[in-house]
């Protein structure tokens, strides 16, 4: 590894913090999360470096016009020129101190400031250096890094580098928020030979397909970046299906509530089958894309306080064998990452992300998860990088800041051994990154149980071709999730996909039958939950109001004054109604007195009086009968106290 001089506090021997620094620098780390290309991980220019956003946006905020730093035909050389004019007022920036040691460590720059009077000469001499055909390894190497971590595209190919070095990770942002993209739905089929034809089975056999492939090309996470706005909740299957349905039917023209219900539904399924094949989830949470449209190319996301984690409780809870890396922007959002990872076994404090990525939120950040947190519990950087030179200032500046907070409150506060804080130091800097993120040696694992929410796939008979990936003039918007998917020339007769290895579609299953609704299939109704009445006012008894209260269709009761009891061989809708009188009675003859309502003396129960003693059993009829007809009731009786089920008892009893 090359040695640099460093003019600063860390130069000076014999300091707690010189000597702790030391040792962690001679740590030989992997980088949990980057956006490096595999097939061109190192930069071949200065353009390279000063193209990365993070200058040209400041040189943008700075003053510079858009045009003339985003153009089709300027040439590398030229772009170079033109940002080394505009960097004057970034010299304060940590960005800039990134570049001017990239340019110290790798092409011996002996200057502190890049200007129009050097950097033709450190252009012409850095593009001689990197031309080598070993310059990444070297990059590596000189970097003191063993392997880093890759942002792949959900459809790429993963062939042609070696995954021991850069190590596969499935990026689902587009899976997740875009599948309403007709685009992003054929890439889909293209890679997986499934289909979406509609069921729910097809949609989470493509996406286990997705993991088959990944974790058998050497992936170790998964991971996604989320708005402020997303929340992860389980989305029934009725639900899920009226959204597939309703985003199959309409693509981006569907309802929002549609898409907003399938991505959640998308994101459940990824959780679970981050369960299932035992990765780790990376949440990346909080930042709004689009912000400042008119910003130069990865220019224009910003961060949201507006987040908290709450958002993510039932996910937490739901999923207690996943591990979630979490990363956060803002520094009052740490703070409630700090206390789930207090809290949460499964969750981790993740990096400093982007816009939190400066020594003086990283050092409050960092003392805030040391005192709180298990040491086992947290990763302590990861550079976010683009290009391979990048990795090695990114983790310098950490490196200085987490010496300093050891040396600091650690040695200093609690007077601990130099030797226990760097002890600490590799744990969070080194041993937790391999720890979380172990080496898969086995192949993808089967699901426990063959259920329906872990559907096997199988061959299909004519597998869907697969889309070739982007070469280097790759999109804006294809690049918008910073994948690094270019493709070089001589994977050409691999890019076929990966459907000779991972086709099915879904295996037929019953689809549970949802017993509630949800609030958007309520909506849907137009009905209010909830009707507020007053209830003083007295209800209005016109005949509109009584007329809206009948039935449309009037009950055919048939002719009730006719006699007799009608022919009963008849079909029952051609007989002629008639009225039953009570067991014993031929008439009923109602005066003031029979319809009066009497207590009774024993129970209190109000009826209407029989005119009879209560203790007289026989019940009198006001017309004539013979005493066959009165013995019927009797009989009636008798046959409803049937006692021939003795009879059955005695006869078993002989058995």
């Amino acid at each position: 590894m090359i040695e640099t001089d460093m003019p600063d506090a860390f130069s000076q021997p014999g300091s707690a913090r010189t000597d702790i620094y030391q040792e962690l620098a001679s740590l030989r780390l992997t980088d949990p999360h980057t956006h490096i290309n595999p097939h061109a991980p190192a930069s071949t220019t200065l353009a390279d470096l000063l193209g990365y956003h993070y200058y040209t946006e400041l040189a943008h905020s700075a003053g510079m016009p858009k045009a003339q730093i985003e153009g089709g035909s300027i040439a590398p050389k030229e772009l170079v020129e033109r940002l080394v004019g505009r960097l004057s007022p970034l010299e304060n920036t940590v960005q800039y101190s990134w570049l001017i040691e990239i340019c110290q460590m790798f092409f011996g720059f002996e200057d502190d400031r890049l200007h129009a009077g050097n950097w033709e000469r450190l252009y012409d001499h850095s593009e001689s250096v990197m031309s080598s055909a070993q310059w990444p390894d070297m990059v590596l190497d000189q970097s003191n890094v063993e392997a880093v971590f890759l942002t792949n595209d959900f459809d790429d190919d993963l062939a042609g580098f070696d995954s021991d070095r850069y190590i596969p990770c499935l990026r689902t942002d587009d899976l997740v928020f875009h599948l309403a993209d007709k685009n992003v739905r054929e890439r889909l089929a293209a890679c997986t030979g499934i289909e979406l034809d509609g069921s729910l089975q097809s949609l989470r056999a493509s996406l286990r397909a997705l993991f088959e492939h990944f974790v058998s090309r050497g992936a170790r996470a998964c991971a996604i970046s989320l708005p402020p706005s997303f929340t992860p909740t389980s989305v029934p299957d009725g639900r899920a299906q009226t959204a597939l349905d309703a985003v199959l039917r309409g693509g981006l023209t569907s309802d929002e509530s549609h898409r907003d219900a399938l991505s959640r539904r998308v994101f459940w399924t990824l959780a679970e089958l981050c369960d299932e094949f035992q990765l780790p989830f990376d949440l990346m949470i909080g930042v709004n894309r689009k912000v400042y449209p008119a910003g130069v190319f990865q220019g224009q996301d910003l961060f949201d306080s507006r987040v908290s984690l709450i958002q993510y409780r039932d996910l937490f809870n739901t999923f207690p064998d996943v591990t979630f890396p979490v990363s956060v922007l803002a520094s009052v959002t740490n703070q409630e990452l700090v206390s789930y990872a207090w809290i949460f076994p499964n969750v981790i404090p993740n990096g400093h992300w982007w816009y939190s990525n400066t020594p003086s939120t990283i050092s409050h950040d960092l003392a805030a998860r040391l005192e709180a947190v298990p040491q086992t519990k947290m990763i302590g950087y990861y550079s976010d990088a683009y290009k391979l030179e990048f990795v090695w200032p990114k983790f310098n500046m950490y490196r200085k800041v987490l010496a300093g907070v050891l040396a600091d409150q650690f040695v200093g506060d609690r007077g601990w051994s130099i030797q226990r804080a760097v002890d600490l130091g590799r744990t969070v800097l080194q041993s937790n990154t391999d720890a979380i993120f172990p080496k898969r040696t086995a192949a993808a694992p089967q699901p426990a149980d063959s259920s329906a929410s872990a559907v096997q796939t199988h061959p299909v008979d004519t597998p869907v071709e697969t889309i070739s990936l982007a070469d280097e003039n790759v999109s804006q918007e294809r690049y918008d999730e910073a994948v690094g998917d270019e493709q070089i020339s001589e994977l050409e007769n691999e890019s076929r996909g990966f459907s000779d290895d991972v086709e099915g579609d879904a295996a037929p299953t019953a689809t549970a039958v949802d017993p509630l609704p949800v609030d958007d299939e309520i909506e849907e109704l137009g009905l209010d939950d909830v009707e507020l009445v007053d209830p003083t006012k007295e209800p209005t008894l016109d005949s509109d109001s009584i007329a809206l209260g009948l039935d449309e269709e009037i009950l055919d009761v048939g002719d009730l004054t006719l006699e007799g009891d009608g022919d009963e061989n008849l079909p029952s809708d051609q007989q002629t109604p008639h009225i039953e009188q009570l067991r014993g009675e031929t008439s009923f003859s109602p005066d003031d007195d029979s319809l009066q309502l009497k207590s009774d003396p024993l129970t209190g129960e109000f009826r209407f009086d029989s005119g009879e003693d209560s203790s007289d059993e026989k019940i009198e009829t006001t017309g004539k009968s013979s005493d066959s007809d009165k013995s019927q009731p009797e009989d009636a009786e008798a046959a409803d106290f049937s006692l021939d089920w003795l009879e059955e008892d005695n006869d078993s009893e002989k058995k």
